[in-house]
């Protein structure tokens, strides 16, 4: 597989940019967003994508869904919190990540559920599948870390982790993502998430918090390397 790969839109940079027509007021308050139709031709993807994008607006409580009429612009994020999502920096986002994700894997081990271990294991199957498509890498990367926030059963960390996911859509983070993200990178952050994965499934909290950072360490030299940030 060549590993200069074609940019393609996902589920996230999709919720990204209608999130951001959202907040600067393109899209108004209880406006219907275009037809699933519309919007896959727009973006050029599939109208699966599209609705998993709507529903990341839905989650996030920026858009309503009503059956047989379409979906609604419900409310902008709040002022302040747009604006810190909007204008955080790529490193900034890392090291926010370092200050919560290792302790997020020593709650995993402890709170974790089997059905909670079986999802981040199908999660990280799909990305292992998928190593030659930065897209599908890209979108599932985020569930993987999101699961890992939800395995905790602490509501305030995933609200966190939720924060951390918005700033991870903003247009900075996508191009960011175009230009890091190769068969090579991709490889290598599938097998520290596997190693995540394996000691949280060996019950060793401290073994989970170290490969986290490990891994959050490559994101950073990752980023430092591809581009003046």
């Amino acid at each position: 597989m060549n590993s200069n790969l074609t940019f393609k839109y996902g589920a996230n940079d999709i919720a990204a940019q209608l999130r951001r027509d959202i907040n600067s007021g393109i899209l108004q308050r209880f406006e219907r967003l275009p037809p699933e139709r519309s919007l896959s031709l727009k973006f050029n993807v599939s109208r699966g994508t599209i609705r998993a994008a709507i529903n990341k607006l839905e989650t996030e409580g920026l858009v309503t869904t009503k059956a047989g009429s379409g979906t609604y612009i419900s409310k902008k994020i709040a002022g302040e919190n747009s604006s810190v999502i909007q204008n955080a920096r790529p490193l900034e986002l890392v090291d926010a990540r370092f200050a919560l994700e290792p302790h997020i894997c020593r709650l995993a081990v402890v709170h974790g559920r089997k059905k909670d271990f079986e999802k981040l294991n199908n999660l990280l199957e799909e990305m292992e599948k998928n190593y030659y498509n930065p897209t599908i890498f890209g979108d599932t990367d985020t569930s993987f870390h999101r699961a890992l926030a939800e395995s905790t059963g602490n509501s305030l960390l995933i609200w966190m982790i939720e924060q951390i996911t918005s700033v991870r859509n903003q247009d900075e983070w996508s191009r960011m993502r175009h230009l890091t993200l190769n068969e090579q990178i991709i490889k290598e952050y599938n097998k520290q998430h596997r190693r995540i994965l394996n000691a949280i499934n060996a019950r060793e909290p401290e073994n989970a918090a170290s490969m986290m950072r490990e891994h959050l360490q490559t994101a950073r030299l990752s980023l430092t390397q591809t581009a003046d940030i």
